[in-house]
């Protein structure tokens, strides 16, 4: 069946043309690249923090981190309102629109990332009392995020573009420069560690000081190639103005990036809740938990990529009036998520002693802790990637209140109440045990909004009114 021609050319990066799985998944690649190369660094630089400052040093990391996504996570649904109205621009051949929606999203998260940061830096150590931080791992903790901090706002605004050049269908880009910051990372952290050459040895501030300067070099990188290539998302001249956003476009932001963002804040105030759960169990079970905490980065790596190339796609899809591929896009999304999830538990499982032994030493009791804690819960990554794959088709429809909801109920009703009602009968096991109930539980919920919300219902009669205009359907590949 043969398609009506579009009215102008699609622009460079537009995500509708094509065979459908082989679209999503080249699309993807790249973003699964850079997420992995940015679990890559982080687990590198753990094992640099593990085996040169020890045990105690590798718990300061682990509920730093996490602290750090906290914060992250306040600006970071800005971004993914900004990628998708960039791709519903895209899609309809907007050039215009797609500018000004990056240039808002980064005056916008910006100014937040900048207040966020000097926050940080003043009351690191109050918030590390309240994840009850090991003594033995508070004063490097603290060490630590003082100098972090700095770099948040430079990460923030860096993330802000590759999220809109990934909006436009250029994933590659950004994964350029996550390579020279991953290599600048790893590169330096040692140096800085333990004082190498001129180098002043910082101990636990020189990893800190490793992330700031490799940020800093690869944001400043990627705004010059940006320019030099002329890229299309560029602000010139009088466009630089657009990076004081409107209230329209303010507004915009606000309805769609904070509940957003309240998904992320829920993810990490769980993960934060965890942290806490777990360094009461004691020093052992904290280190253990920390080292499994930079392997399952990996696993969760595939939901990531594919979850925002559906988001991208399906956004550039509505921008185009074709969104009777929707599900087929969702479709292929989670069966490639599990696939590449699946296969990366099962080349995981076999060597998890020796990687673990990386991150913890060869004779550390937390190395056995933290084999018996994947047994119980790396499973939980396949049924909660299929969530987040869904998650990012109903993102681009402007669905984010459900989508919050599915995540309280499963990751703090669930979770929590399943953790205290088992925590009597099994002890530390609890813990593991209602991670996986948490995940089955959010697929659960996600498939009853993905076929059942009122938003279904509007997509189809859309598709109805563009058949009825004489448009064609595609069929999935």
């Amino acid at each position: 069946m043969s398609e009506a021609p579009p009215a102008a050319a699609p622009l460079k990066g537009n995500l509708t043309e094509g065979p459908l799985t082989r679209t999503l998944l080249i699309f993807a690649l790249p973003q699964l690249v850079g997420n992995v190369l940015q679990s890559l660094n982080g687990s590198i630089n753990a094992v640099w923090v593990g085996q040169l400052l020890g045990e105690e040093a590798l718990a300061a990391t682990a509920s730093s981190n996490i602290l750090m996504f906290l914060l992250f996570a306040l600006v970071f649904g800005f971004g993914m309102a900004a990628t998708v109205r960039i791709a519903q621009s895209w899609g309809a051949n907007d050039v215009v629109s797609a500018r000004r929606a990056l240039a808002a999203a980064l005056g916008l998260t910006g100014l937040i990332s900048l207040v966020l940061a000097m926050a940080g830096i003043l009351f690191a150590d109050v918030v590390l009392g309240w994840l009850a931080t090991p003594g033995a791992a508070h004063d490097q903790a603290l060490a630590y995020l003082r100098v972090v901090f700095i770099a948040n706002p430079i990460a923030t605004l860096m993330t802000m573009i590759a999220m809109g050049l990934r909006g436009s269908g250029d994933a590659t880009t950004p994964l350029r420069f996550m390579i020279l910051v991953t290599v600048l990372d790893v590169v330096l952290n040692p140096i800085l560690i333990l004082g190498l050459g001129p180098a002043p040895a910082l101990g636990i501030a020189g990893s800190a000081w490793a992330t700031v300067i490799a940020t800093t070099i690869g944001f400043g990188a990627m705004l010059v190639w940006i320019y030099a290539k002329d890229l299309p998302l560029r602000l010139r001249g009088a466009e630089l103005a657009w990076l004081r956003p409107r209230w329209s476009e303010i507004r915009y932001l606000l309805s769609r990036g904070l509940p957003m963002g309240a998904q992320m804040l829920v993810i990490s105030g769980a993960g934060v809740i965890m942290i806490g759960l777990v360094n009461r169990e004691g020093l052992v079970m904290a280190a253990a938990y920390g080292a499994l905490l930079q392997i399952w980065n990996y696993i969760g790596m595939p939901a990531m990529a594919i979850g925002g190339a559906v988001s991208a796609m399906v956004a550039q899809h509505i921008g185009a009036a074709r969104e009777d591929r929707v599900d087929a896009i969702s479709r292929a999304g989670s069966l490639a998520n599990l696939a590449m999830t699946g296969v990366m538990i099962a080349a995981l499982v076999p060597f998890d002693r020796p990687v673990l032994e990386l991150f913890l030493g060869a004779d550390s009791p937390s190395v056995s802790a933290a084999l018996h804690i994947q047994d119980l819960a790396i499973w939980t990554y396949l049924p909660f990637g299929v969530t987040i794959v869904l998650f990012g088709a109903l993102r681009a429809y402007g669905v984010n209140y459900a989508q919050l909801i599915v995540l309280i109920v499963s990751m703090y009703v669930v979770r929590l109440g399943a953790y205290y009602l088992l925590y009597p009968l099994l002890g530390s096991d609890a813990l593991w045990y209602s991670f996986l109930l948490s995940s089955v539980t959010s697929l659960v919920l996600t498939l009853l909004v993905y076929f059942r919300l009122p938003w279904r219902k509007r997509m189809l009669a859309r598709i109805a009114a563009a058949a009825g205009r004489g448009a064609q359907t595609w069929e999935a590949d």
